[in-house]
C-alpha cells in the first residue's frame, strides 16, 4: 500500500509566516524564520508552543513558560499563535489533497497521509500531483508560503521517515535498510504507542541510537524488557505497518446563494428573499436526508459591507416555517447601512434525518420555540450571551458550576428524558428532596465559636440549632514553590439556625463569611 506522507514543519510558525502574524502586538511586521523566533500560546502566563531552530540553538524549548523563554533568548522575538488561522489553513490543505488520492487521512496539524493505491502513475508523478495540488499555498504571497515536504514509502511510518528526511524522498528499496540509519527519534512522532524521552534515553546507554540497531535486538527479549508497546516499536524499526490509514471526517453543509435578482432595500424585501432562499436550502437537506443544527445567513449590501449572521437551532430540523422564522427573529435589531445585493444561507452540523415522536408530548416544550427565543436573545443581547448554568467539579462551592451555550445536546436530553419519563423514580425523588445551594456574594458575618464549633451567629446572635462539617477547602499550597497563585485553607460549615435559615458559611483565619443560603 503505497502512501505518501506530507508534513510541514513548524506548522503554527509557517501559519503565522503565512498571516503575517504580529498581530498581537499590532507590530504587523514579517515573519522571518531564520531569525530567533518563540512562539506562544498567550500573553499572560503563556507558554512556548514552537520555536525556530535559531531560537532553539539559544536553549528555547517547546513547553517553557514565556518568562523562561525570553530569559534564555533575550535577542528573540515572540508572536503568539492564533488556533483559528491553525485550523483555517490546515482545512485548506486537506482539502487541496482531496483531489490526489480519494483516502486522506489527517494526522493532525502539519502532517496528512494519502494512500496511492490504484492511483495511476508512478512515484514521481505521485509526488508531483502532491505538490500541483500544493502549489497555490507553497507559492502563497511571494516567499512566505508553506514549507511543504512530501515524501514516499511503502507504508505509513515508512513515508513518515522519508518525508522527514528532506522534500522529494522516495523509499525504494528494502524498507529495514533505508530506516537503519535513521535516528529513534523518529518513534517518538507516532500515534502507536509513541516512544517516551525516557525509554529513548535508556536504548542509548546500551548502544542503540538509530533506528537499524533496535531492529537488531531480539524481539522477544526486546519486548519482556520494555512491555506489550515494545512489539510496535521493533516492527516499525523493521519497516513493517499495517496500519490502514483512516479516512479523514467530512463536515457536511448545504450552501446556497442568491446573487443577481437585483436588490432589497426594505426589510419585507429581505424576508420575501430569504423565504426563497430558506426553501432552497430544505429541498436541498431533503434530498439529503439531513436536518440542520445550526444556519449561517450572509447579506452583501451594495456599500461593499457583509454582515454573517448564526443562528442556532434547538433540535435539527427541516421544517421550513421553523427555518424561516429563527432567521427572521435573529435578523430583529440590524441594522444596514445600503440595500442587500445577495444573500447566502449555509446550513452546518446536519444531523440524520427522522425526529422520535412521542404519543404525549403536550408537557415537552417546543423545540422550535425555544429555537426562536434564543435567536431573539441572540439578536439583542449578542451572539453567545444567552447561557445556562450547568454543575462542574470543583474544591470551592464558588466553582461547583460554569455557565455555557445553549447545546443542541443538552437541550435534546432535556427533551428526551420529558418525551420518555426516562429519570429513575430514585433519582426524581431525589431531585424533589435535595434543597439547592444559592451563592452569594462573601459577607463578613460575626461567628461565635464554642467548644471548636460555631454556636451562634450574626448580629443580633442567632443561635445556631444545628451544624455540619467542617469540609476543608485547601488549595495554593505549591504557590511557595512555584511562585504561581496565592495559598487558600478555608473552612466550611453548614449551619442550621433558630429562626429556620440554613447557611453556608466560610472560615479563612480569624475571619468569617457567609457563601451561600440554601431555598
Amino acid at each position: 500500500m503505497p502512501a505518501v506522507c506530507v508534513w510541514i514543519p513548524a506548522f503554527r510558525l509557517a501559519v503565522a509566516r503565512l498571516t503575517n502574524a504580529g498581530p498581537s502586538t499590532g507590530s504587523g511586521q514579517a515573519v522571518d524564520l531564520d531569525a530567533p523566533l518563540i512562539l506562544a500560546d498567550r500573553v499572560e502566563r503563556g507558554r512556548v508552543v514552537d520555536c525556530t531552530l535559531t531560537a532553539a540553538a539559544l536553549g528555547v524549548r517547546p513547553g517553557m513558560t514565556l518568562v523562561q523563554a525570553q530569559a534564555v533568548a533575550t535577542d528573540a522575538r515572540t508572536v503568539f499563535d492564533d488556533p483559528a488561522a491553525d485550523t483555517r489553513v490546515w482545512a485548506e490543505v486537506l482539502e487541496a489533497l482531496d483531489a490526489v488520492s480519494p483516502i486522506v487521512e489527517d494526522a493532525g496539524l502539519g502532517r496528512a497521509f494519502l494512500e496511492m493505491h490504484g492511483i495511476a502513475g508512478d512515484p514521481a508523478a505521485w509526488l508531483g500531483a502532491v505538490r500541483g495540488a500544493l502549489a497555490p499555498l507553497r507559492q502563497a504571497q511571494g516567499d512566505k508560503g508553506l514549507p511543504v515536504r512530501v515524501g514516499l514509502g511503502p507504508n505509513r511510518f515508512v513515508a513518515h521517515a522519508a518525508a522527514s528526511c528532506g522534500d522529494g524522498v522516495v523509499c525504494d528499496r528494502d524498507p529495514a535498510a533505508f530506516l537503519a540509519p535513521l535516528p529513534l527519534d523518529l518513534l517518538a512522532q507516532g500515534d502507536n504507542g509513541a516512544m517516551d524521552d525516557r525509554i529513548r534515553e535508556r536504548l542509548r546507554l546500551l548502544g542503540v541510537n538509530t533506528l537499524g540497531g533496535l531492529a537488531a535486538l531480539p524481539h522477544g527479549p526486546f519486548v519482556r524488557r520494555f512491555g506489550i508497546e515494545a512489539a510496535a516499536w521493533h516492527d516499525l524499526a523493521r519497516g513493517i505497518d499495517d496500519r490502514p490509514l483512516k479516512p479523514r471526517a467530512r463536515t457536511l453543509r448545504v450552501d446556497r446563494v442568491l446573487y443577481g435578482e437585483g436588490e432589497a432595500s426594505s426589510e419585507e424585501q429581505v424576508l420575501f428573499a430569504l423565504r426563497t432562499l430558506v426553501g432552497w436550502v430544505v429541498d436541498d437537506l431533503c434530498a439529503a436526508g439531513k436536518r440542520a443544527g445550526r444556519l449561517v445567513l450572509q447579506l452583501d449590501c451594495e456599500d461593499g459591507e457583509t454582515r454573517e449572521l448564526t443562528t442556532r437551532v434547538a433540535q435539527p430540523t427541516a421544517v421550513p416555517r421553523a427555518l424561516f422564522e429563527l432567521l427572521r427573529a435573529r435578523l430583529e435589531g440590524i441594522v444596514l447601512t445600503a440595500p442587500v445585493v445577495g444573500l447566502r444561507l449555509v446550513a452546518e452540523e446536519l444531523a440524520s434525518g427522522g425526529v422520535a415522536l412521542s404519543l404525549f408530548a403536550a408537557s415537552v416544550p417546543d423545540p422550535d420555540a425555544i429555537g426562536v427565543v434564543l435567536a431573539r436573545l441572540d439578536a439583542a443581547l449578542g451572539e453567545g450571551k444567552a447561557l445556562r448554568a450547568r454543575i462542574c467539579d470543583g474544591s470551592r462551592i464558588e466553582r461547583r458550576f460554569t455557565f455555557e451555550p445553549f447545546t443542541l445536546d443538552t437541550l435534546a436530553t432535556s427533551f428526551d428524558t420529558l418525551r420518555t419519563g426516562a429519570q429513575p423514580e430514585q433519582t426524581q425523588l431525589a431531585a424533589a428532596a435535595t434543597l439547592q445551594l444559592r451563592i452569594v456574594t462573601p459577607r463578613p458575618v460575626k461567628v461565635r465559636v464554642i467548644d471548636g464549633a460555631p454556636r451562634f451567629v450574626g448580629s443580633p446572635s442567632q443561635h445556631v440549632v444545628d451544624v455540619a462539617g467542617p469540609w476543608r477547602v485547601e488549595e495554593g499550597w505549591w504557590a511557595a514553590a512555584t511562585g504561581e497563585g496565592a495559598p487558600l485553607v478555608r473552612d466550611e460549615y453548614d449551619l442550621y439556625l433558630d429562626d429556620g435559615a440554613l447557611l453556608r458559611i466560610a472560615r479563612e483565619g480569624d475571619q468569617w463569611s457567609i457563601r451561600g443560603i440554601y431555598d
